[in-house]
């Protein structure tokens, strides 16, 4: 356990969160089946499942592959799908939000920053008005088996979790705390962990899935990382992912699972006028 406030790369997270983690399954449920995402955008994607792999081809055939993938659920007929895309020399993080309740889904899709970009430093990035972490995503919704029309899916961003001050343990080792500051920040300290003492406010993105389920995005800014978990109040449990650069350099990723045991600490409510 380190006593230092040295930041790691995310390969380190990974070896740090991996020992007795409580990462759910991978289900098998999705395996032989088939769906075809229908964006609000217009693209139209089928997505095939066998055991160990997601096949997807685009309707209009510019795009097609294969990757291992991960499948979890927290709540009956919601299934969260990660994979890495790679295509024409970039690789892209996938995430899957399909909600067979509702025959809708959201796709959030991430790209970590290039060598070039990261040098360029957060002073420079915020005279320069940019956002100050070089992480990319974007949120795409839409409609699964049947077409695309206004108001299908019922994901939307939230303020529900703004004021709550959350706590994570990921493993008998790993513990986390978040406070959710508002629309588009969060803070996070380490507890306990090989990253702990360090601590931070980064970028965040919130959406409500369901009752007390939520869709929660964050991308940091001192190692670029891209965070993804599914929080179910109800069930005090979170699932998700981490990527990012493997180690110092920029030619190997890592996109591992975390998954904890959760509770709410507290919660801050602020009045209407503040």
């Amino acid at each position: 356990m380190s006593t230092q406030s040295d930041w790691i790369t995310v390969g380190a997270l990974a070896d740090g969160f991996a020992p007795e983690s409580f990462i759910l399954p991978n289900l098998a449920d999705l395996a032989e089946r088939r769906f075809e995402l229908n964006f609000a955008n217009g693209w139209q994607i089928s997505h095939r499942f066998d055991a160990q792999q997601v096949h997807w081809q685009a309707a209009d055939g510019h795009s097609s592959g294969s990757a291992a993938y991960r499948a979890t659920s927290l709540r009956a007929g919601i299934y969260l799908v990660d994979f890495v895309k790679h295509e024409a020399g970039q690789a892209w993080s996938i995430s899957l939000v399909l909600d067979t309740l509702n025959s809708a889904f959201t796709a959030v899709i991430g790209r970590l920053p290039d060598e070039a970009q990261t040098h360029e430093g957060l002073y420079h990035r915020a005279l320069a008005g940019q956002p100050l972490t070089g992480v990319q995503v974007e949120f795409l919704h839409g409609s699964l088996d049947q077409p695309w029309q206004d108001g299908a899916c019922p994901h939307a961003p939230t303020e529900e979790l703004v004021g709550l001050r959350n706590l994570y343990r990921y493993s008998p080792t790993e513990v986390y705390e978040h406070v959710y500051l508002n629309r588009d920040y969060y803070s996070w300290q380490c507890l306990r962990g090989v990253e702990q003492g360090l601590c931070d406010t980064d970028r965040a993105h919130y959406y409500k899935l369901a009752e007390q389920l939520y869709l929660f995005v964050w991308r940091e800014k001192i190692v670029p990382t891209l965070g993804l978990i599914v929080i179910d109040l109800q069930q005090h449990r979170s699932d998700g992912k981490i990527f990012g650069y493997a180690g110092d350099g920029f030619e190997e990723l890592s996109n591992f699972p975390v998954a904890s045991y959760c509770r709410v600490l507290n919660v801050t409510e602020y009045d209407s006028d503040e």
